[in-house]
């Protein structure tokens, strides 16, 4: 049995075909920088490795239609593809972010399903509800009859206790509207919390673990025994950590403020917090980690700051979660910018070493290292663990199908 497994980011659309029978990915890759505007420094891409190959083909990528169109082309390619037929895929996998109260556990795509996701779930995350939307009509036409399931990134954070989900709002808002902190990142968080643990020689249940996932979309999570506590992104993955383009924390008064200065409406606003903010706001360049490094090499002050902001803010959360778990087994970091930046990670945990956090310089120049990136003598471990998300999905696809 073959489960595509459709990953859709802000920016980004991670696939991977898995034959489930021995979990052997037969093809994966991503379709990176979605959406990239003109004059930006890199241009959308898409890579595909398949059958020993790896391919990497630049191509105009308006949106996540025209990526998933692109992964098709490849998984049917005559050189390159695994598959003769679409009807060779037996299920769809698809990670949604947060779908707010409506779906707490992994559903079969209906017209019903569908329907209350674009109707009801828009809202908790805007940035990523869109194009994972797209995914998903993208998949009904071109592969029509394959059962599709929805896996939400938020049902690893319903074990956190109500004092950390719950805001100090109106409880009409609450019970209501269902406003709470939901978080995001939740199969990369679960995964790679199984996976330290292992590294560690320990059952999950006796291991207390702060997982860093960060990417162009960022979040802190605290794990202990191998469930959520707390985590850096609330409502919506608005807050928390500064992002790509997302504000992270700020102080609410600030959008009246502009609002009123600027002339702005809510829909003009929530855009600039969620599409021109964060990374790019402060470098008035780029979000992107990889162009801000070279930007910063070269003397660019905004850059600078960007990428400082960014590593003190991811700091700040590691010792909040300190402070909240009590005893801490190992630090994660995982992601795009958590996998490939150890300059960046270097940062984030620089200035902690009286807290038995040390990092092991033998790394700092090897972007793709993964494994231990803590000293010997480190109290606390930490670990370069590279995400699989989409392992998570598809086993979630068929435990959902009953298969």
């Amino acid at each position: 049995m073959k489960v595509l497994v459709v990953n859709c980011g802000s920016s980004s659309l991670k696939y991977q075909l898995i034959d489930m029978e021995n979990e052997e990915v037969l093809a994966k890759g991503k379709c990176d920088r979605i959406g990239a505007v003109e004059g930006e420094i890199g241009k959308p891409f898409i890579e595909y490795k398949a059958k020993g190959e790896k391919v990497k083909e630049e191509l105009p990528l308006p949106d996540h239609t025209a990526a998933f169109e692109a992964v098709v082309r490849y998984l049917l390619d005559e050189k390159v593809g695994v598959i003769s037929a679409l009807d060779e895929v037996s299920a769809i996998g698809h990670r949604i972010v947060n779908a707010g109260p409506f779906f707490k556990e992994s559903t079969l795509v209906t017209e019903e399903v569908i329907n209350t996701f674009k109707e009801k779930s828009m809202p908790y995350a805007p940035v990523h509800n869109k194009p994972a939307l797209q995914g998903i009509e993208a998949c009904t036409k071109t592969m029509p009859g394959i059962s599709q399931v929805l896996v939400f990134d938020t049902t690893f954070h319903y074990t956190m206790p109500e004092k950390a989900y719950t805001y100090a709002v109106p409880m009409a808002w609450r019970e209501e509207y269902g406003v709470r902190r939901y978080g995001a990142h939740g199969m990369s968080h679960q995964f790679v919390a199984e996976e330290a643990a292992k590294l560690l020689g320990k059952d999950i249940s006796e291991v207390n673990t702060i997982s860093c996932h960060l990417g162009n979309g960022s979040s802190v999570t605290a794990i202990r025994g191998g469930k959520s506590v707390d985590t850096s992104m609330g409502f919506t993955p608005l807050e928390g950590l500064v992002m790509g383009t997302r504000c992270g924390d700020i102080d609410p008064a600030i959008i009246e403020f502009v609002m009123e200065k600027e002339n702005m409406d809510i829909h003009q606003m929530m855009h600039a917090l969620n599409k021109t903010s964060g990374l790019l706001g402060v470098s008035g360049k780029t979000g992107d980690v990889r162009d801000l490094r070279i930007l910063r090499d070269q003397g660019d002050k905004g850059a600078t700051l960007a990428l400082e902001i960014f590593e003190y803010r991811v700091k700040k959360y590691i010792g909040a979660y300190m402070a909240v778990l009590g005893h801490i087994d190992c630090i994660t970091f995982e992601g795009g910018i958590g996998e490939h930046n150890p300059e960046v990670v270097k940062a984030c945990v620089g200035g902690l070493e009286e807290f038995g956090i040390k990092y092991d310089d033998t790394h700092i120049d090897d972007e793709m290292y993964e494994g231990i990136i803590s000293t010997p003598d480190s109290r606390v471990k930490m670990y370069v663990i590279a995400t699989n998300e989409e392992i998570v999905i598809a086993r979630e696809t068929l435990k959902t199908l009953g298969k």
